[in-house]
């Protein structure tokens, strides 16, 4: 092991832990509410299940403005409902919040967007066998759009990742802080490519892991 990774070993492993933490909450939040939001817009669609024009638009809204924030504006102004939430805006914990906010918001839009890719014919058939909309969603929806909620979690996650780099600003911690402060910050450029190697190598194995699963369970 290089002298360099030895020297910030501790610091290292604390950082990657902060990561998995941050991203972890993340992907919590993305398929505990992220799931449904995105569930939601589809079905209060025009001409859908649950055809509401007023649920829908304030949906689409509140989803379309959080996903326009620069995610560092973002981070930011969530200070203040941080703060008031968890009792701090500084550290890990406190660096979750936004995370968990963009996550959702950002899951939403591709569980939408895969469950618009089921043919009508699915949804129509259910309906005429006598389905409840509860059915439709678990027993239908959810089945025929497997592979794509996957791929769709793979993409957040891999965007979560890069998202937690930027906690730095409140204390958060994580891979891309610790490269910033002692690799970028402090002139070793050695460390800081070794971080920049470890982020690459956590997001190809989610990739493949993600991909891989998808390809699994695509009955189609």
């Amino acid at each position: 092991m290089p002298e360099v990774l030895v020297q910030y070993e501790a610091e290292i492993w604390q950082s990657i832990g902060a990561t998995i933490t941050m991203v972890g909450v993340s992907i919590l939040a993305a398929i505990i509410i992220g799931l449904p939001v995105g569930t939601l817009l589809f079905l209060c669609r025009k001409g859908h299940l649950l055809d509401n024009k007023w649920a829908f638009s304030i949906l689409n809204l509140l989803v379309n403005i959080i996903r326009s924030f620069p995610f560092l504006l973002l981070v930011v102004f969530l200070i203040p409902f941080t703060r008031i939430l968890i009792g701090t805006a500084i550290g890990t914990a406190a660096a979750c919040v936004p995370l968990a906010i963009i996550a959702i918001a950002h899951y939403s839009r591709l569980v939408e967007q895969s469950l618009l890719d089921v043919p009508k014919g699915v949804i129509e058939a259910a309906i005429s066998m006598g389905a409840s909309v509860k059915d439709v969603i678990f027993k239908f929806l959810y089945v025929e759009a497997r592979s794509g909620l996957v791929l769709g979690l793979t993409t957040s996650v891999i965007s979560f990742i890069s998202y937690s780099t930027i906690m730095g600003v409140v204390g958060g911690g994580g891979i891309g802080d610790f490269a910033i402060r002692y690799g970028y910050q402090q002139f070793k450029t050695e460390l800081m490519i070794y971080m920049i190697i470890i982020m690459i190598i956590l997001v190809q194995l989610i990739q493949f892991i993600g991909t891989s699963v998808a390809r699994m369970i695509d009955k189609r």
